[in-house]
């Protein structure tokens, strides 16, 4: 698979003899990488480089669940050269990673949260997403990473509503479809445009709640005290950090403040297994979302932008 331009060679790594080189840039996941290769998470084949000499110029990365066949994520891309090195990398890697004909793996890439006021920093996440625009790809979205630490405040339950674990998953994909209805969430506004509400939650619990390793007994369903569901969430941990995997309230109920007691159930439910750390998300758009976790004491360590080829 080893690719040789006049003064470039493009290749994957030839196993986990080969961190150290893989890892010459820095990056946050690097020190995760050879724990991931380990459990199945990554291959070799998937850990692309681009050497002028013996110096890497730029490199890419793939990411899947173990088991998976095909890579569920690009998550490493890195310029140390120009940005086409980097073009010239991904034109040889994605075939070689992705299948004949399929879309290639959304793109995700961690960064500070004031990213945009660095120069330095704007500018090498910009020469990456040029690289990328140049094979086809395009922002889809930016995110918040959150963050809860031990010592912040959880709020004391209202009385308002009443949290059990959730009976069989029918009842979990019912509720999961009626709070896609308004959804804010980019990710789940593209499913909608290509399945069902319905089709969208299965496919959601089929492919991401169900692999979760932590106990299925932390999800809960909020109701009113007259057992009439409100929402629910999903506490989990993710091979990483403990979670808050998914929350919502259905529509019929939104509006009356009951994410905040949802929010705490499950930041509650987390801090009682003397986590370091809670961790979640939500897009920069979606605005009720990011109030109600700020307002849950949760701070953005970190945002991430995701590119998606058309």
């Amino acid at each position: 698979m080893t690719l040789h331009h006049p003064d470039l060679t493009l290749r994957p790594i030839t196993g986990p003899d080969e961190l150290e080189l893989f890892n010459s840039i820095p990056y946050a996941l690097n020190k995760e990488i050879g724990s991931d290769l380990a459990a199945g998470r990554r291959r070799p084949e998937w850990l692309w480089l681009a050497l002028r000499g013996d110096r890497v110029v730029a490199r890419a990365g793939w990411w899947s669940r173990p088991g998976d066949q095909h890579p569920l994520l690009m998550d490493i891309f890195d310029l140390a050269g120009d940005i086409d090195d980097g073009v010239r990398l991904l034109n040889r890697a994605l075939p070689a990673v992705v299948p004949a004909g399929a879309k290639p793996p959304e793109y995700g890439r961690f960064l500070p949260p004031d990213w945009r006021d660095h120069p330095d920093t704007r500018q090498a996440a910009e020469h990456r997403m040029e690289a990328l625009e140049r094979i086809g790809a395009r922002l889809f979205v930016e995110r918040l990473r959150l963050e809860w630490r031990p010592g912040t405040p959880i709020a004391e339950p209202s009385g308002r509503l009443t949290f059990r674990p959730i009976h069989q998953p029918g009842e979990l994909i019912e509720l999961m479809t009626l709070v896609l209805d308004g959804t804010l969430d980019a990710h789940s506004r593209d499913d909608l445009t290509r399945m069902t509400a319905a089709q969208a939650a299965q496919e959601q619990y089929r492919t991401e709640f169900e692999r979760y390793a932590s106990p299925r007994e932390w999800w809960r369903i909020a109701a009113l005290p007259d057992g009439e569901p409100v929402g629910f969430v999903i506490p989990a941990h993710n091979g990483y950090n403990p979670i808050i995997a998914y929350l919502g309230i259905v529509p019929a109920h939104r509006g009356h403040g009951h994410i905040h007691d949802v929010l705490a159930a499950g930041t509650r439910l987390l801090a009682a297994q003397n986590v370091s750390r809670i961790r979640a998300a939500t897009d920069v758009g979606n605005t009720p979302m990011a109030a109600a976790f700020a307002r849950a004491g949760y701070v953005t360590f970190e945002r991430q932008i995701d590119m998606t080829w058309r």
